[in-house]
Order: structure tokens, then C-alpha cells, then sequence
């Protein structure tokens, strides 16, 4: 199991279930929107105010551009930023690390949401067995072993995450309808708990660990929100930073389970 790690475990409690999570004020939400869909929000506007400033400035030119430096430039790279997001980077980072066949495969939590209007897929292989990789997997959670991703970037949220370098024996079980905490103050609850297979939270978000052989482990993670404002506010809040978090988490449970099984594979 490798040198022991730092005790996690708080005052409020040791296993699943004992630390409740409190109710958010206004200020908790606003910190936590701010610091995770404030970036995406604002290109929003940007883009937004960049498509009106270049259609009317080909229904007619304004001398006012003409007069500020590199109006014209901002004005072009922000109405060309949804087209560019839309065509190229999007694509690859709905399916980051996933071949066509893996996005298409169905996976247990995909009947939660059956008819979505936003999923993606999203993988990693790690050079371990299923049994090396599950125990990181089912001990996720703010009150619980973290979600090994951009720690800091989640405390400055106000999540006061911290991520478990160990395996923790007391938080390997779980009931379906716990609360997995993202933050302190709100949470999901847990719909698929298979070991040591699937790991799936309410709205079809989850985990699936296949095996490839004896030695490697396919790290699938699937996502799925219904259509409608749902799905719309999905794509403009929250697709870039559910990336940016998720590849980040991907490849921490990569690196600590190849450490747990002894093996170096590289990200």
C-alpha cells in the first residue's frame, strides 16, 4: 500500500454518512459560481457582444471603432470564438481520450438519463489492475478522499477539498441515495454503486472501470444532462470547467493507482 499518508479524517467524522454538509448562503454560491463558471460566463458575454459589434459594423462602419486600437481585432476573435469552440475544441474535449467506439458503448447509469441533450465521454487507461484503481474510485467525495483533481482550485470555491494519497478502508463502502459532497453545502446522490465496476451519481454522472487484461484498466467517465435549459445551461456554465476538472481527476486516479500496483505508466 506504499509509506502512510497524512490522516484525512475530521472532527466531524471518519466514514461516509457522519459529516453532514451545511446549508449555502448566498455568499457560498456566488464564490463557488464565480470561481468555476465565471471564466466560461464571461467568454459568453464577450463572444455575445463581439457578434453584435461585428454585425453592425458590416451593416455599416462606425467612426468610433475606428478611433480605439484593436477594437476591430477583440471584435473579430470574440464572434470568431463560438465557431472555432464549436467546431474543433469542443468535439475533442467531449470525447477526451475516448476512441468513436467507447463514446457510443452503453454504460451502466446511461438509463438515467435516457434521451440527453449533452453527454460526453471521457477516458483514461491505467497501467493497473481493476482491483488498484476501484478502491481510489469508490472513496470519492468532499468528505471522503477527494476528487484528485486541481485541489487548490476547489478551495478557492470554498469546497475545502483535500485529496487522499491512500487508500482508506472506512470509506470503501457506500449506499445507493448517500450524498457523494462536491462542496460542504450540496452534493449528489449516489444512483450506481457496482463494485468493482461502476460508480454513478444522480443525472447519469459516473465512473466505469472494464478491464483490458489482467494488468490494465480502461478509466471511462460518462456524463449526461437532459435536454432543454438543463442542457443549455450545462454548455455555457459548466462544459469547460467539468473538463478541465475531470481530465485533471482521470489522470489523478491514473497516477495513484499505477503507484498502488507498482507501476510507472506514463500520462
Amino acid at each position: 500500500m506504499g509509506r502512510p499518508a497524512p490522516n484525512f479524517k475530521t472532527d466531524a467524522g471518519t466514514s461516509f454518512g457522519m459529516k453532514r454538509s451545511r446549508k449555502a448562503g448566498l455568499l457560498d454560491a456566488v464564490r463557488a459560481f464565480s470561481v468555476m463558471s465565471g471564466g466560461p460566463a464571461l467568454l459568453a458575454i464577450y463572444s455575445a457582444l463581439s457578434l453584435v459589434m461585428v454585425g453592425r459594423r458590416l451593416a455599416g462602419p462606425s467612426p468610433r471603432n475606428r478611433s480605439i486600437p484593436g477594437l476591430r481585432l477583440l471584435q473579430t476573435f470574440g464572434a470568431l470564438l463560438p465557431f472555432v469552440y464549436a467546431l474543433a475544441v469542443r468535439p475533442w474535449h467531449l470525447r477526451w481520450g475516448a476512441p468513436a467506439e467507447e463514446t457510443v458503448k452503453r454504460l451502466p447509469g446511461d438509463e438515467l438519463v435516457p434521451n440527453p441533450g449533452f453527454e460526453c465521454t471521457r477516458a483514461v487507461t491505467v497501467e493497473a489492475p481493476v482491483a488498484a484503481v476501484w478502491p481510489w474510485l469508490a472513496q470519492i467525495g468532499q468528505d471522503g478522499g477527494g476528487f484528485y483533481s486541481y485541489e487548490w482550485l476547489e478551495n478557492l470555491a470554498g469546497c475545502n477539498m483535500r485529496n487522499a494519497d491512500r487508500i482508506h478502508p472506512e470509506w470503501q463502502e457506500r449506499n445507493i441515495g448517500d450524498t457523494v459532497l462536491l462542496h460542504p453545502a450540496n452534493g449528489l446522490k449516489l444512483a450506481v454503486f457496482e463494485p468493482p465496476r461502476a460508480f454513478v451519481m444522480e443525472g447519469s454522472s459516473g465512473f466505469v472501470l472494464e478491464p483490458i487484461d489482467e494488468r490494465r484498466t480502461r478509466l471511462i467517465a460518462r456524463s449526461r444532462t437532459p435536454r432543454g435549459l438543463p442542457a443549455l445551461a450545462y454548455a455555457v456554465f459548466v462544459e469547460i470547467p467539468h473538463f478541465i476538472m475531470e481530465r485533471k481527476m482521470l489522470l489523478g486516479i491514473k497516477q495513484r493507482a499505477e503507484a498502488l500496483a507498482g507501476g510507472r505508466g506514463e500520462h
